[in-house]
């Protein structure tokens, strides 16, 4: 009996160490996935998919709790997809919520070099209306997850679209330009090289508390091979925001970037998209070239929100129709087919104080 009873428990025991072996063998199978499988349309969009932890986490200021466990295994949505990568919305532990941004093996540089460089001049800036990076993973298989804060309000196309009363304030539109300007500022500025956008475009300004504006995807150009920044270059011109004499991403500079810094202003101040000319005219506005008739015409109705001379209150704002005509003059300039004729940063940053509320 003491033999038959050694036995069956030996066997149970065996059957029970086999059965852990598989059960872990399939999830590390499912670990060595990589997330460069979600471009299938069978991937799953409810969450964010496992990438194999045998990478490097690079923490900068902001991220210095995190874990390569916490951002890896946080349930998250997908809120964004491009050619190049996709934007996930990640649930981590204490109701804290994250922005990844996973770009596709195939889209990104290849040596490491090249990207740690870049990654550590993006992990330095540091800027109140610039979006941090708080961490950055690369994977065994070419992987590489920027990691972001999240802001709550969304992107400014939608807060302009959504004419929720608010994008038509005076206030609110002269606070959101100049943060905007201020975080390009210390972009062409702060730094011994000027560090070129690339692409600046109104779905690239997050909106924080009390409207406060966040640039985000600044050099992200710089981890694209050539093939990937090519189809951003053309997406960005699709959308109405390239530069008349721009033809390849690698010709990007701080001419351009005021360019499509001019197109956002007009963005704000009109409350129309800057929609492709070329494919239907009449579709809607195509800055900047109908805001330039209009004011030719003087019609002041054509040049700003109905409401944009409102103040916070909802009762009459102190700002008149010339600073309104100073505002659209100053989007125009920026918008000069000429790039020599744009105005620099400071430039702008000088005018927009001219134009603003004097204490």
């Amino acid at each position: 009996m003491i033999i038959l009873i050694v036995t069956l428990c030996s066997s149970f025991v065996l059957f029970v160490i086999l059965f852990l072996i598989c059960v872990f063998r399939r999830k590390g199978s499912a670990r060595n996935e990589s997330w460069d499988k979600e471009a299938n349309p069978e991937f799953k969009e409810s969450g964010v998919e496992e990438i194999e932890m045998k990478g490097d986490f690079i923490k900068f200021e902001g991220g210095e709790d995190l874990t390569c466990f916490d951002i890896l295994d946080a349930p998250g949505e997908v809120i964004g997809k491009s050619s190049y990568g996709t934007l996930y919305r990640a649930n981590l532990l204490g109701d804290s919520v994250l922005l990844l941004r996973f770009l596709r093996p195939a889209c990104t540089i290849g040596k490491v070099q090249d990207v740690m460089r870049v990654v550590q001049l993006l992990g330095s800036i540091k800027h109140p209306n610039l979006v941090p990076l708080c961490g950055f993973y690369s994977g065994p298989r070419g992987e590489k997850l920027l990691v972001h804060p999240f802001y709550m309000r969304g992107h400014l196309a939608q807060f302009i679209r959504d004419e929720n009363g608010n994008s038509h304030k005076w206030e609110i539109i002269y606070r959101i330009s100049t943060g905007i300007v201020r975080g390009l500022d210390h972009l062409h500025t702060s730094f011994q090289k000027p560090i070129i956008h690339g692409n600046l475009k109104s779905k690239n300004i997050l909106l924080g508390r009390n409207y406060q504006p966040f640039i985000s995807d600044f050099g992200l150009h710089l981890l694209l091979n050539s093939a990937a920044s090519q189809e951003m270059l053309e997406d960005t011109a699709v959308e109405g925001y390239k530069a008349p004499e721009l033809t390849k991403m690698k010709d990007t500079s701080t001419e351009t970037d005021i360019y499509n810094l001019g197109v956002i202003l007009l963005e704000l101040i009109t409350g129309k998209e800057p929609i492709n000319g070329k494919a239907n005219p009449d579709q809607d506005l195509y800055l900047p070239t109908a805001i330039g008739n209009a004011m030719l015409d003087c019609r002041m109705s054509d040049l700003y929100h109905p409401g944009v001379l409102e103040d916070d209150n909802g009762g009459s704002s102190c700002v008149s129709e010339d600073i309104i005509i100073k505002f659209v003059q100053l989007s125009l300039a920026c918008c000069s087919p000429s790039p020599s004729l744009r105005p620099d940063i400071k430039q702008i940053c000088k005018k927009l104080e001219e134009i603003g509320p004097k204490s």
